[in-house]
Parts: structure tokens; sequence; C-alpha cells
């Protein structure tokens, strides 16, 4: 018996051990050639060059090579790496969102190639092209988990363009070796690319990935080798300079805050591999504004980081401890404080720098730093905002992590308490992820200190999981102190211990119209530890799902739920209206629909309604959202969200209403418009934005961006502004 539970677990070993034991190579060739990227592949030097080849298919299976296979061809000289693409299609007709940069989603025709230029299967540079000509770069963290590693906000320069025949399109690229950190005298990456032919139907990928894992997933690439080592690379000096005229008003206040700004970016490289960010006086107004989101629980709800400043490496800085409970450092707290009436303000940041990337092949840096200007008015203090995060790679893909948060007050006035002075957080990470990603998980310690309260303050937690083809499982145990706190932190609940499972089984049908059945077990306990373990929240779900070989996708889930309210909780939002009552349970049930129609089509829609218990009363919902392009140049949007919570008397009834159409139009490559229009009853506003963009050179912007908020029920106007904007990117 002994010996065959050795055999076992030397099977298992070598199954892990030799996960990308087998990989692909090919050889980049070296020349003295400079390419103009127009898309036309009418070079000599392609003619001997090397490049992946013989794409693998992703969907609709994973188990044969692509119906139309796609030759990348590349080579390289002391400042570039050209690209070649030829992707064989069965026509001319390929789909598009628009002309504009960074697209991202299904639906759509593209190619996106992958670089691992470090070696270490954690993270990786990303740049994409499709048939129009349209580009976009990106960055993958954490391995390619899940989407929520891969982010399009980082922008570099680099040229490429494309050109459709008959019955293929070709693109070339020309990515300068400075955009792609490395080792210097490196002489390979790890290396993958992925493409979505929408006419076929198919997703391809040059080292075949299983479909259980994420089409980005850094576990599955094979090797670019250079014919000769890459030099010290220097990255140009990057001055981002900017003016900016403000013409705004605050209706509720009666406040003109008009304004002019100036301010600038800076990008200094440090060697081949570690950027220093500087920014003086930073500017967000032209960032995408955030979504409205109808917010029915007890609890913050986190948005995603938009500022181009803190992008770069976030995961380096933002991955610590729990994403979902225990996040200690989320970068959208920086900027962002409290009046004395509790609203939510901007907070000046007067100006800051960040030091990341890596110091060698295995260690990673991170230091960031960040000061924010006092406002006596609002009783804010001026904050240094400082975190050190240090990251040693393990085994195969795997890591360990050291993070020390310090947020300290300036020159504190005297409405600052003295336990608010400031707020330090230490903590330790180890990020476990298998070779072929099989295995993944995290286990974390942290802990915070406030003034006069050094005891205790931890918050701990692991999670592990194991992803196979058919069956999937994962459990997660957090365990947050009440006084834990992390000022520069997302933690929406604290007190409790949780113990969370998902189960999730998958059948692949080989016939049919059907690609993949579906269904999933989640389950979610959480306990109150300073109430003597009181059981206070119970979360059970069960889903199914469809995903159909034409792209629709349909599920249905049934969800049951126990919540004790330790505090007094309003549902619908209503000033009025009575809360219900603390130290009351309430059992309720709910099942909800969704289905997504083929994204593909100029025409797409996605429709979710459900039904069930709400505390003591009932909810009805429905969401549901419109697409309309006519492409390549317009793209129409319609988000809708209606939510009517009836609870008995004396309690309230509310229609709670959430409308959001958006219109994007590219006049061209460099010229964008886009209209954003809100409407919640919730919030009670009604908010415009739109913004016109003007890319006059590469990364250089002439930005027009308007905004206006009303009150929902008077239609008054709440504050408006417009800006005028000029951002140009200078390299010395």
């Amino acid at each position: 018996m002994g010996k065959n539970y050795f055999a076992l677990f030397f099977v298992l070993f070598l199954q892990l051990a030799s996960a990308q034991s087998a990989n692909t190579s090919f050889i980049v060739k070296y020349v003295d050639a400079v390419i103009q990227p127009d898309g036309i592949l009418d070079e000599p030097v392609w003619q001997d060059a090397e490049g992946p080849t013989n794409f693998h298919q992703y969907f609709p299976v994973d188990s044969v090579m692509a119906i139309q296979q796609t030759e990348i061809k590349m080579v390289y000289n002391a400042t570039t790496l050209f690209i070649a693409i030829k992707g064989n299609a069965a026509g001319p007709h390929y789909n598009t969102r628009s002309l504009q940069r960074d697209f991202r989603g299904g639906g759509i025709d593209q190619i996106t190639l992958v670089f691992d230029t470090f070696n270490d299967g954690n993270t990786a540079f990303l740049f994409g092209i499709n048939p129009f000509g349209v580009r976009r770069e990106g960055l993958i963290a954490n391995g390619g988990l899940d989407g929520s590693d891969f982010t399009t906000s980082w922008d570099v320069k680099w040229r490429g363009d494309a050109k459709i025949y008959d019955d293929h399109f070709t693109a070339e690229m020309a990515i300068p070796l400075t955009s792609l950190k490395f080792k210097e005298g490196e002489t390979k990456f790890r290396f993958n690319s992925y493409r979505l032919d929408m006419q076929t139907n198919e997703r391809t990928t040059w080292i075949n990935i299983p479909q259980n894992q994420p089409i980005f997933s850094l576990a599955f690439m094979g090797d670019m080798i250079f014919e000769k080592g890459l030099g010290k690379s220097r990255t140009p000096l990057a001055l981002i300079p900017y003016i900016n005229g403000i013409a705004a008003r605050d209706y509720e206040n009666d406040q003109d805050l008009s304004n002019f700004k100036v301010g600038a970016d800076a990008k200094v490289s440090i060697g081949n591999s570690l950027n220093l960010d500087l920014t003086v006086n930073p500017d967000f107004s032209t960032v995408e504004v955030d979504n409205f989101i109808t917010n029915l629980t007890r609890f913050e709800i986190a948005l995603p980081e938009r500022r181009q400043f803190f992008i770069d490496n976030n995961d380096l800085f933002g991955n610590f401890g729990g994403g979902r409970d225990a996040n200690p450092f989320f970068s959208r707290r920086i900027g962002i404080a409290e009046d004395t009436a509790g609203n939510t303000i901007e907070n000046r940041i007067i100006g800051g720098l960040r030091l990341s990337g890596k110091i060698n092949r295995n260690l990673r840096l991170g230091f960031l730093n960040i000061q924010t200007e006092e406002d006596a008015s609002n009783e804010i203090a001026s904050n240094n905002n400082m975190m050190l995060a240090l990251q040693q790679k393990m085994f195969s893909r795997s890591n360990l992590g050291f993070f020390f948060i310090n947020r300290q007050a300036i020159n504190a006035g005297d409405f600052l308490p003295e336990e608010e002075e400031y707020n330090r957080v230490v903590g330790l990470d180890y990020i476990l992820a298998s070779a072929d990603n099989s295995w993944t998980g995290k286990f974390y310690a942290h802990k915070s200190f406030q003034p006069n309260d050094d005891e205790g303050n931890y918050s701990l937690g692991f999670n592990l999981g194991k992803n196979t083809r058919n069956l999937s499982a994962i459990v997660d145990v957090v365990s947050i102190d009440e006084e834990f706190n992390s000022d520069l932190g997302f933690i929406p609940r604290k007190d409790i211990f949780k113990v969370a499972n998902i189960l999730e089984g998958r059948y692949w049908p080989k016939k049919g119209k059907i690609n993949r059945y579906q269904l999933q077990l989640f389950n979610v306990v959480t306990w109150r530890q300073n109430l003597d373990f009181l059981y206070s929240d119970y979360d059970l779900s069960v889903e199914g799902s469809a995903e159909f070989k034409t792209l629709e996708q349909l599920q249905i889930r049934f969800l049951k739920r126990f919540v004790l309210l330790t505090d007094e909780f309003e549902p619908t939002g209503k000033e009025d209206a009575i809360p219900l009552p603390a130290n009351t349970g309430y059992h309720f049930n709910r099942v909800e629909l969704e289905f997504q129609s083929d994204q593909r089509k100029l025409f797409s829609y996605r429709f979710e309604p459900s039904y069930g218990d709400f505390f003591n009363g009932e909810r009805w919902s429905v969401e549901s959202g419109f697409r309309l392009r006519f492409q390549p140049k317009i793209e129409l949007g319609l988000d809708m969200q209606y939510d009517h919570i009836e609870l008995p008397e004396p309690f309230s009834t509310a229609d709670i209403w959430l409308v959001s159409p958006r219109a994007t139009i590219t006049f061209s490559k460099s010229v964008f418009w886009s209209t954003l229009i809100q409407y919640s009853n919730q919030r009670d506003n009604v908010g415009v934005n739109s913004r016109l963009q003007w890319r006059f050179a590469p990364l250089s912007d002439l930005f027009i961006v308007y905004n206006d908020n009303y009150f929902v029920n008077t239609f008054m106007p709440r504050n408006r502004s417009i800006n005028l904007k000029f951002t140009y990117w200078l390299n010395i």
C-alpha cells in the first residue's frame, strides 16, 4: 500500500513539474532594418523570419487545431521588436465596437500578444490589434487567474496598423524594447498569443490552453528566443505636462468653482526593470466617470481604479489580503475624503511618487508616497500616504509578499482626534499558483496600529482552490478583528469570522448546440467574533448555466439567505423611512434568471429578471442591457435596473430606478466622442458626462469634458462644469 501511495505522489509531482516542460519555441532574428508598421507585409525581412504558427482552438473545443490559422513572425533590431501577423478568415466581414484604442470584450475580431519578459509566470505585457488597425496595450497580473487580473488602463507608445483582404487580414507592430521591461542580457521571453475570429466563431491560441483556464493565463506559454541577448535599454525620460481650464459651479452651495490648473507627470526608467513615476498637482477630471450602482446592501461597494498614475504594477500594491473582505490597500482611498456632513468629496493630491518593478528576476519592489492637501473648512487634515511592498517569487509561479502601510496626518489641526493621527498596517501574504494553474491559494496575516491601540487588530485568512476540466472547488476562511483598521484599504465588514465554499461541476457535450453545462454550489457562513461568535449571516446559492456554441448564455440560480441585523437598517434609502429593527433575524429566498445574447451581432442584449423575499417583505427586480453597433464608428448602449421593494407597514415600499444610456462615436482612430447619462432616484441624481478627445500625437490629447448633475424630483441643477484640458507626452 505504501508503495502505491508513493507511486501516485511521484506521478502527480511529475505532472506538476513537467506542466511547462514541453514548451514550443521559436527564434527571433536580429536585423539592422527599420520596418514601417503599415500593415502591408512587403518587406524582404519577413521572408526569412520565424514565429508562432499552428494555432490551437480554445473555443468551441480545446482539442483540435484552429480552423482559421494565424501566422506570426518576429524580428528585432537594437531598439525595436517588429511583428508581422497574417490571420486567415472566412471573409472580409470583421466585427469591431469602434475605432477607439484599448478595445476590450467578446464579440469582436482581434489578436493579442502576451509577453512574460521576466519568465516568472506572474506578470506580463499585452499588445493587441484588430483587422481595422485599432490597437490596445495592457498588463496581466497574478498569473492571469481571472478577469480582474487584466487591465487595459496602462498606456505606452508603440506603432501598428492592419490591412483587410478577401480571405485574411495582415498587421504589423513596432514595439520599442523600452516598453518591455526585462533583465539586461535577456535571451528569452515566455510568449503566447490568442485570437478571436467572429466569422468562424472560434477563439484560438498558439499554446494550447484548456477551457477551464482563462485564455490569457500565464501558466500556458511558449518561448521566444532572441538570436543574441538584449542589451541595456535606456527608456527616455517622459514628461507629461497638462493645462486645464475649468468653468464650474456648485448650485447646491451657490459656489463658483472655476479654476485654472497646471501640473505634470514624469516617468523615469531606472535600469531595465524599475519605473519611477512622479506627479505634481495631478488632475483626474478627464478620467471616465464611475458607473452608478444600486446598492441594497448594508456595506460599501468597491469601484475600480481608473486613474493612470495608479495603474502600472497596481497588483504589487493592491493584491494583498482578501479583495472582497480585507484588502489593506485600495488606491481609490487616496484623494477622496468626507466633509463635515459626511459627503464624499475630492481631497486634492499635492504630489507624489511611485517606484515599482523588478529588482532582479525573482524580487519585485513597490514604493508609493502621496501627499494630500489640508482642507480645514471640511476638517480634513493633510496626510502623507505611504506603502512599501516586496514580493519574492517562490517555486514555479508562487510568491511571498510583505507590505507596510503608513497614513500619517501632517500638522493636524484641533479638529482631528488623537486616535486618527496615524494608521499603520503591516502584513505577510503567500500566494500559491502551481505550474499548470490547477492549484491556487493564498495565506495572509495582517496587523494594524493606531495611537494607543496596539493590541490584537489582526486580519487573517486563507483560501485554497483546485481547478480541473470538469470540477473546481474553493474554500475561503477570513477572520477580521473589530479593531483592525486600514485607512487606505477596502474593508466593508469587521468583527467577522467567515467560511465560504464553492463547488463547481462542468460538462462538455460532444454534440448539440450547448458548448458547456455548469452547476455551482456557493455557500457562505459568517459569525461575529466579539459577540461570542454569534451566527449572523448565511448565504447559499445554487446556479445552473449553459453556454451555447453560438455564444448565448443562460443562467438560473436559487438563493437562500439568513441575516441577523445587529444594527438598524433601512434598505430602500428613503430619508424618512422607518428602519428595520436591530437584533432581528430574517430568512428570505430568491430566484434569478439571466440571458446574454450573441455579442457578435450588431444588436445584442442581456436580460436578468428576479423575484423573491427581501428581509420581511418582497423584492421584484429586472436588469437589462442593450448594445447597437453601426460599425466601425458608432456604438449605442442602454443599461437599466428596476427594483420594486415592498415591506409591510410601517416600513417602506419603494421603486428604485437606474437608467444609463451611452453613446460612443469614433470619427477616426484619433478623435473620439462619448456621452453617458445616468439617472438614479436612489442617489437623487441625473448625471451627464460628455467627453470629446483628440489624440493629436501619441498619448498626447486635447479633451473637452462636460459634466452636469440635477436633482431627480425637481430637476434643479446640483453642479455643472466644463473642462478644456491639454496634455502632451514629451520624451527627453
